[in-house]
């Protein structure tokens, strides 16, 4: 396992301490995403596809601090877009572990290495570099040549240097499961502490469709690289064990949108990081106003393929805290590669898509228009944990 003692322990009282309060819903990991300009125009991402007028929108400090408040989660995940491109976003990791938060920074790493002197380790701060495979594979992924190559010569630097480092790693459906486990010997022998590991969703707007898994092909790709991972080299992984398993098809869970809220330079995005439905001004009027029956796998056909992180790793949490004897087999023995797979939920009476993405970005867009320009930031509804 990648992730510290400490920091399971930190979120696992957090989790307890909402059971005890009787909170059906809570989040566990906020998905910050402080601007959507990127220096990549992937194939298979959904969420660079703006106007220049939104590409060029910041969250402030006060405001990415203040979500972080707002909903009280115990881990910030800073995505993007390229995080990096942010002028202040050394302030922002700052004030954020200030706050007492485990911080992971996301970033495709091609700024890393002048960037990375504004920043210092931190026992709860992880560059989370992103890196989809070996070299051909992951520069296939972002669709430009070279960036494996400067992502891992700044992976080493920011290592060298003291830092704690994760790879984020998504996979689609071209990976070849003997390259895969290769690529996970090769970083893990480079000394990363852990790799976060996710298949691909199919954003509505991602220029690149057919590569995408569906559940099926999901959970025999992973058997195949999970059956690879020899005693030897042993992985660090950095999602939980038991969302490990489910990504091999031995559990059935339904996902946890609100698990990991969304905070962009729109508001707070309904339902969740990966679908764009509506947005909500405040923290709280998201949990409380969206229709959270509505979506998931057998309510929503857009749900009907999804098993990312940001869905279901807080239901694989959860799990491990309720049942932590269940989650210490499965770190112990690992994800199982052979058998039948769990029964899947029913489907068939999902209602259909509802592609509404691109208007409710332009009535977040006419909203942001009428807005003053130096308005006043959101004020925190609730004390950090």
């Amino acid at each position: 396992m990648g992730i510290p003692l400490a920091q399971q322990a930190k979120v696992a009282a957090y989790v307890l301490k909402q059971q005890l309060m009787g909170r059906k819903r809570f989040p566990l990991v906020l998905m910050l995403e402080p601007l959507f300009r990127c220096n990549l125009a992937c194939a298979g991402c959904g969420k660079i596809d703006y106007p220049d007028a939104i590409l060029n929108k910041r969250l402030s400090v006060e405001d990415s601090l203040n979500a972080a408040i707002e909903c009280g989660a115990p881990v910030v995940a800073i995505a993007g877009g390229e995080p990096l491109l942010h002028k202040e976003m050394p302030q922002i990791v700052e004030g954020l572990l200030k706050q007492g938060r485990i911080v992971i920074l996301c970033t495709n790493a091609l700024l890393l290495e002048k960037r990375m002197d504004a920043y210092k380790p931190h026992p709860r701060f992880i560059w989370d570099i992103h890196l989809d495979g070996d070299q051909a594979q992951h520069d296939w992924a972002v669709s430009q040549e070279g960036v494996y190559v400067r992502a891992v010569e700044a992976l080493r630097k920011v290592r060298a240097l003291g830092f704690r480092t994760a790879i984020n790693c998504t996979l689609f459906n071209n990976a070849d499961p003997e390259r895969t486990a290769k690529f996970f010997d090769d970083v893990t022998a480079m000394g990363v502490d852990n790799i976060m590991l996710s298949p691909g969703y199919a954003y509505e707007r991602a220029p690149n469709q057919q590569h995408f898994l569906n559940r099926q092909k999901t959970k025999e790709l992973f058997r195949d690289v999970f059956s690879r991972n020899k005693a030897d080299t042993k992985w660090r992984m950095g999602n939980s064990p038991l969302f490990l398993d489910f990504l091999a098809g031995n559990q059935t869970y339904a996902c946890t949108p609100w698990g990991n809220p969304t905070r962009n330079v729109f508001g707070w995005q309904r339902p969740c990081y990966l679908l764009g439905e509506g947005y909500a001004k405040t923290f709280a009027e998201l949990m409380d106003s969206t229709e959270w029956d509505k979506y998931g796998v057998g309510n929503y056909e857009k749900c009907a393929d999804c098993m990312v992180h940001s869905g279901f790793e807080a239901t694989a949490a959860i799990d491990a805290i309720r049942r932590p004897w269940k989650a210490v087999a499965a770190q112990l023995r690992g994800p199982r590669t052979e058998g039948p797979f769990a029964p899947e939920i029913d489907i068939s009476n999902q209602r259909p898509a509802e592609f509404v993405f691109s208007a409710h970005v332009q009535q977040a867009m006419n909203d942001m228009a009428h807005q003053p320009k130096h308005g006043p930031s959101a004020v925190p509804t609730q004390a950090a944990e």
